[in-house]
C-alpha cells in the first residue's frame, strides 16, 4: 500500500512504503476512519491484528514480485542471467561460454625407443590428483594427426624429447545421439553434457570443428552448419542455431522449412562437441604430468609435462561484463574499423583478459593481449582469436597479435607486529594483501602504482603495528630504493603482475617480488 506524504503544499505518493512494516502501519492508521467501532485494535491479542498481519505479509510478497518484474524488464536493472540472455538476444548478442586454457607439453621417451608415435585428436593428459584441487583434463585438439619419429629425436641424459605439443583444456564428446527427427519444424535437441565450448570461429563456415552436427538416415549422412540466426537461411539450407540457457545447457535448434531446412523424418541426430573451460584450467607449469588417454604413449613408458603455465581459461561471461560490453559490440555492428571496435569485439572473445589495440600501419592493427589468468598467448589461442576476427575485419587489414609486457615490481618491507600475533601468519597476510593489489583483474595497461596504496593495504591488517617499505621499484639492481614520489608508472604495453610459482621461466615476468619481509615484535 502506498502512502501519501505532504511535501510543502503538494501531496507526494511514497511508492516505497510497501514492505511488511509499512503496510501494517498504513492499515492501522486508517482503522479509526474506516472502522471507528474497532477500538481495541492496539491489543496484540485481538484477532483483527492477525488478519492485518496476514494481509501485510501477502502485500510484502506481492510487492517483492512487482519489483522483480519491473527490474527484470530492463537491461540496466535486470539481475538474473535468464533475463539478461533474453534482453541481449534482441541485439543478437550471445553471452560467451567458458573458454578453455591452452599450453604446450613436452614428450619424453626412453632413449632406446625408436617407434613412430601418432597423437590424434582427443588424446588426453591431465594434472596430478591433489587434495582440494580437481584434476584438469587437457586434450590434443588439432585435426591433423601428429606423427613423431622417435629415432630422429634428440637425446639428452638417456632420454629423448619432443617439445611443443599443443593441448587445450576440456573433453571431447564424440558422436552423441541427440534424438530422432519427427519431421516437425523448429526441432530442438538439448546436448546431454553442459558447459559447451563454443567459439566464434567463422560461424557459417567449416572452420569450427569443435562442434559437428550430423543427421543420418539409412546410408545418407548430412552435415549441418552453425549460424548466428536462421533469418537469412533459405528453404533447403541445412543450418542450425545454438541456444544456451542460464544453466549452461546448450540446445540445437533446426529451421522450420522456410527459414532453414528440417531434418528428414526418421533421421538420427548426432553431435560431436567439446565441453569444459574456466579459470581452473590456468594451471601452473610442470603440473600436467598424467597420460590419461594415449595408449601408445603409456606402452612406451613416455612421460609428459608442461614447461609453461596454461593460460586463456575463462569462466562463462558474467552478466555485468555482458551489460557493459554488449552496447559497444552492437554499436560496432560486429565490424572492426576503429581501435575501439577491435577492443570491444576482442573483449567479447572469452579468454581475453586485457587488450590494447593499435594501428601500427595503414593496413595493420596490432592487438596486445594478456590472456585471462595472465601469461603469454599460446598458438591455439592466437589461431582462435585471428579466426574470430576473420569475418569482422576489412579485407585489406592485417591483424597481428603480440604479448603484453609483464613488469616485475620489487618490494622490501619491515613490518612491526603486535604482541600475541604470529609472525608467520602476519607475513602470509602481508604477502596476500600486496598480491591482491596486483591481482590480474585489478590491473591494466598503463597502470600507475602508488606506494601509499601498499601502505594502506598492509596497515589495515590486524596485528600490524607499523610498516616501513624500504624498496618500491621496477629496477632489479636498485637496493633500498623507492621510485620518485612513490609512483611506478607502466608503459603503454606494460602490466604489473603477481608472482608465478617459479622465477626460473624468463618468459613469465614475475610481477610482485617480496624480496625481504622483516618482522619485529610478536610472539
Amino acid at each position: 500500500m502506498t502512502k501519501i506524504k505532504k511535501v510543502g503544499d503538494h501531496d507526494v505518493i511514497d511508492y516505497m512504503a510497501r514492505d511488511y512494516d509499512s503496510l501494517l502501519l498504513s492499515m492501522r492508521e486508517i482503522i479509526p476512519e474506516k472502522l471507528p467501532e474497532w477500538i481495541d485494535y492496539e491489543s496484540e491479542a485481538d484477532f483483527g491484528n492477525v488478519l492485518l498481519q496476514v494481509f501485510a505479509h501477502m502485500g510484502d510478497i506481492l510487492s517483492y514480485y512487482q519489483d522483480r518484474i519491473a527490474n527484470e524488464s530492463f537491461l540496466g536493472t535486470a539481475r538474473t542471467r535468464r533475463s539478461i540472455i533474453h534482453h541481449l538476444g534482441l541485439i543478437s548478442y550471445r553471452l560467451s561460454t567458458a573458454a578453455p586454457s591452452s599450453t604446450t607439453v613436452t614428450l619424453t621417451v626412453p632413449a632406446d625407443k625408436n617407434d613412430l608415435i601418432t597423437i590424434v585428436k582427443g588424446n588426453a593428459f591431465a594434472t596430478k590428483s591433489q587434495k582440494d584441487k580437481p584434476v584438469v583434463r587437457f586434450e590434443y585438439t588439432a585435426e591433423e594427426t601428429l606423427r613423431i619419429d622417435c629415432s630422429a629425436l634428440p637425446e639428452n641424459n638417456g632420454k629423448k624429447y619432443f617439445k611443443g605439443i599443443p593441448v587445450e583444456e576440456g573433453r571431447l564428446v564424440l558422436n552423441e545421439v541427440l534424438g530422432v527427427s519427427d519431421g516437425r519444424p523448429n526441432q530442438k535437441y538439448p546436448l546431454i553434457h553442459k558447459n559447451l565450448i563454443l567459439r566464434s570461429l567463422g560461424i557459417g563456415s567449416q572452420i569450427n570443428k569443435d562442434l559437428i552436427i550430423l543427421s543420418r538416415l539409412g546410408d545418407t549422412t548430412e552435415e549441418w552448419v552453425l549460424q548466428e540466426s536462421l533469418v537469412f537461411s533459405r528453404e533447403g539450407q541445412r543450418d542450425y542455431i545454438i541456444e544456451i540457457n542460464e544453466n549452461d545447457q546448450a540446445s540445437i535448434i533446426f529451421g522450420d522449412g522456410a527459414f532453414g531446412a528440417i531434418p528428414k523424418n526418421g533421421a538420427e541426430i548426432r553431435a560431436t562437441y567439446r565441453v569444459g573451460g574456466g579459470e581452473l584450467g590456468n594451471v601452473p607449469q610442470n603440473t600436467i604430468e598424467t597420460i590419461v588417454d594415449a595408449p601408445q604413449l603409456t606402452l612406451l613408458g613416455a612421460k609428459i609435462t608442461n614447461p609453461k603455465p596454461a593460460s586463456g581459461g575463462s569462466d562463462r561471461e558474467s552478466i555485468n561484463h555482458a551489460v557493459k560490453h554488449a552496447p559497444n559490440v552492437f554499436r560496432s555492428f560486429k565490424r572492426s574499423v576503429t581501435a575501439e571496435d577491435y577492443k570491444a569485439l576482442a573483449m567479447n572473445f572469452n579468454g581475453v583478459g586485457k587488450l590494447r589495440a593499435e594501428a601500427t600501419n595503414w593496413n595493420t592493427v596490432t592487438l596486445f593481449v594478456a590472456p585471462e589468468g595472465g601469461g603469454t598467448v599460446s598458438d591455439i589461442f592466437r589461431a582462435n582469436l585471428l579466426a574470430y576476427f576473420e569475418d569482422k575485419r576489412p579485407l585489406s587489414t592485417i591483424i597481428e597479435i603480440e604479448d603484453a609486457d609483464y613488469v616485475k615490481i620489487y618490494i622490501k618491507a619491515e613490518v612491526g607486529i603486535e604482541s600475541y600475533y604470529s609472525p608467520e601468519n602476519i607475513k602470509e597476510k602481508v604477502s596476500g594483501a600486496v598480491a591482491n593489489l596486483l591481482a590480474f583483474k585489478k590491473v591494466d595497461f598503463e597502470d600507475t602504482l602508488y606506494l601509499s596504496k601498499f601502505y594502506e593495504a598492509i596497515e589495515d591488517i590486524e596485528g600490524v603495528k607499523y610498516v616501513t617499505i624500504k624498496r618500491f621499484t621496477r629496477e632489479a639492481d636498485l637496493e633500498n630504493h623507492i621510485d620518485e614520489n612513490g609512483i611506478i608508472a607502466m608503459g603503454v604495453n606494460e602490466i604489473p603482475r603477481i608472482p608465478n610459482d617459479s622465477d626460473d621461466d624468463q618468459e613469465y615476468a614475475r610481477g610482485i617480488f617480496i624480496e625481504e619481509l622483516t618482522t619485529t615484535g610478536g610472539i
